[in-house]
């Protein structure tokens, strides 16, 4: 990452996609059969795909009318797929539309709008605007405690996801008891082998990284990475997610012979996920540069650093000119 250790990796978040309840209807069949696509696409991180499926289902979604509940979720999915490509501002104009019905319809304390601060806090966290996400996913926390108890698998979801808001600000001493809560909760209510217990595995084990606790980190991003490999697939984006954190691990400690093979197979991973120019390479590739430099490859880091910053500028250009007026 290059500035310093406390942004060395790449953290996950949990965001909630919403799969529509079967109709009776012609339409509202059609609907639910490109909701269900979509989300099997998404969780296969074939992203340019879901987002197909998504914007399909919004036409069909908007012939129930303007408030219908169906437009809503369809507006959060689809600006779920909108994030993880690195459209910021289309996913905001999205989540905020999307929330806006929620409230309306089914009113400022229901789960679907719980759902909708806590996409929208997600969103915000991955540009860094944490003093815009944190009261978004506090007010989420709060009604899903609330209407769902405290052990609920989505209060485990807003617990990881405002942990890492505090571990990217350096308050460890915030970010780990609801890591562990957050663990206990998955373990429990999903068994140790679940995708999303290596989530919460792989941003615990960050939190230590961050500390220079190495040894407890490299044992939660093992046993991170296994899981997401047997239960994703070796060519899934979390499982290169996991081998940059591995690898950054290892460089942190001097140990460039294990961190490169790992830097190079998450970069490939990522490449064929999203290609060449996607804002995931980004760290990935600062993170590599470092470790070239530190093995006096001066001319290769600098490649690998200024096709970061390509990457970075373009991302951050496009954005810049598609967000819409008014939006903050």
């Amino acid at each position: 990452m290059g500035k310093d250790k406390r942004v060395a990796g790449v953290i996950t978040v949990w965001l909630c996609l919403v799969v529509g309840a079967v109709g009776v209807r012609a339409q509202d069949t059609l609907w639910e059969t490109y909701i269900t696509a979509g989300t099997k696409a998404y969780g296969e991180g074939r992203y340019a795909e879901a987002e197909r499926m998504f914007a399909e289902a919004l036409k069909v979604a908007e012939q129930f009318g303007p408030q219908n509940p169906r437009i809503a979720t369809t507006l959060n999915n689809l600006a779920e797929t909108y994030r993880v490509q690195g459209k910021y501002a289309q996913a905001e104009t999205l989540y905020m539309r999307s929330m806006g019905i929620r409230e309306k319809v089914e009113g400022s304390e229901s789960l679907a709008v719980a759902q909708s601060l806590n996409n929208l806090a997600l969103l915000y966290a991955v540009q860094g605007k944490y003093a815009e996400a944190e009261p978004l996913y506090a007010r989420a926390l709060a009604i899903r405690e609330k209407l769902l108890g405290s052990e609920d698998q989505d209060v485990a979801l807003v617990l990881n996801n405002l942990a890492l808001l505090y571990n990217n600000q350096g308050k460890y001493d915030k970010a780990e008891p609801l890591f562990r809560r957050a663990l206990a909760i998955k373990e429990k209510g999903l068994g140790s082998e679940h995708p999303s217990v290596a989530t919460t595995l792989n941003n615990l084990a960050l939190v230590y990284n961050n500390q220079g606790k190495y040894k407890e980190a490299e044992q939660l991003y093992l046993r991170s990475l296994a899981i997401r490999e047997k239960a994703l697939g070796r060519e899934h984006p979390d499982v290169a997610q996991s081998l940059n954190n591995l690898a950054s691990l290892y460089s942190n400690q001097g140990k460039f012979k294990e961190a490169e093979p790992l830097y190079k197979r998450a970069l490939a991973i990522v490449e064929k996920a999203f290609g060449a120019e996607h804002p995931e390479l980004v760290m990935i590739l600062k993170n590599y540069s470092i470790l070239l430099q530190k093995t006096d490859r001066k001319a290769e880091a600098i490649s690998f650093a200024a096709r970061a910053d390509k990457i970075k500028n373009q991302h951050e250009r496009e954005n810049t000119l598609l967000k819409p007026s008014g939006t903050p």
